[in-house]
């Protein structure tokens, strides 16, 4: 079978699970491929993603690697038979790979928890926000590329639909002007629609908030089948950086409680955005 050539974020983090099963079975990659009768560079290459591995084989490889959590285990086989493909597969070779890998995380997320402090959140933009969000890039996007951006992101609307989603949004993404006024407004008012959607909800932290100093908070906290498979996606400065780690997952757990403590009850949270709107 042909190795993959550019994996996807879902794929690796697979081939990261077991990477860190056999590791902490204290094996290395000859070792667990002797368990299997394979070479070990058949196991390098499924820990690396370029190539997939069978039900059979992955459950083989935990019970090799000692690992009796039934769930986990279902969860990962799930990962490894996945043969989804999404809406956003007919965006493949036209937009960046992380637009479709951010899509695909969302789409099979069990929740949503998204902090944003200078832009409304991706799935609560209107068409307007998006487009002025994008047009203002350095170097300028071509035109086509831009509008499949647009599309993309009106697509991601979807997850709104059918996952639990919560955002907190500073007050200071809800007053910058990111286009004309009247864009801003109707993307106030969309926003306070969407907010009392089923599924959603809408936090505000609003400026006369004292002792807040969390504004390098932001992050979309995916939900995976299992807590040990969520992911955080973090803006970074030209790419969108997936975190999994135990640690580090944890340590967005508690951000995401303190940043939710921060903000304003969701009816409270509405009535601002309403107000903020009528000011434009």
């Amino acid at each position: 079978m042909a190795l993959r050539r550019q994996p996807r974020a879902r794929q690796m983090r697979l081939a990261v699970e077991l990477r860190r099963l056999r590791e902490a079975a204290g094996l290395n990659a000859r070792q667990a491929a002797a368990l299997l009768g394979v070479s070990p560079a058949q196991i390098t290459h499924i820990e690396s993603a370029l190539a997939g591995v069978s039900e059979k084989r992955l459950r083989r490889l935990a019970a090799h690697y000692d690992c009796m959590d039934e769930e986990f285990i279902d969860a990962l086989v799930a990962m490894a038979i996945d043969r989804t493909h999404g809406w956003w597969e007919e965006y493949r070779g036209l937009l960046p790979t992380l637009f479709l890998d951010l899509a695909e995380l969302e789409h099979h997320a069990t929740f949503l928890r998204e902090v944003q402090f200078l832009f409304i959140p991706g799935p609560l933009q209107t068409e307007d926000y998006a487009r002025a969000v994008f047009a203002y890039r350095v170097p300028e996007l071509p035109q086509e590329e831009l509008e499949l951006r647009v599309r993309h992101r009106m697509q991601r609307k979807v997850i709104l639909e059918k996952t639990p989603y919560e955002a907190v949004i500073h007050e200071a993404a809800l007053r910058i002007n990111v286009s004309n006024r009247a864009a801003s407004r109707d993307q106030l008012f969309r926003l306070a629609e969407l907010s009392e959607a089923d599924h959603v909800t809408v936090r505000v932290i609003p400026f006369a908030l004292e002792c807040f100093a969390g504004a390098a908070s932001a992050m979309v906290y995916a939900g995976g089948a299992v807590s040990k498979l969520d992911t955080v996606a973090r803006d970074a400065p030209h790419s969108t950086a997936f975190i999994d780690s135990e640690a580090q997952l944890g340590a967005f757990r508690t951000l995401f409680r303190k940043v939710e403590a921060a903000s304003l009850e969701p009816d409270g949270s509405r009535e601002l955005i309403h107000k903020l709107a009528k000011e434009l």
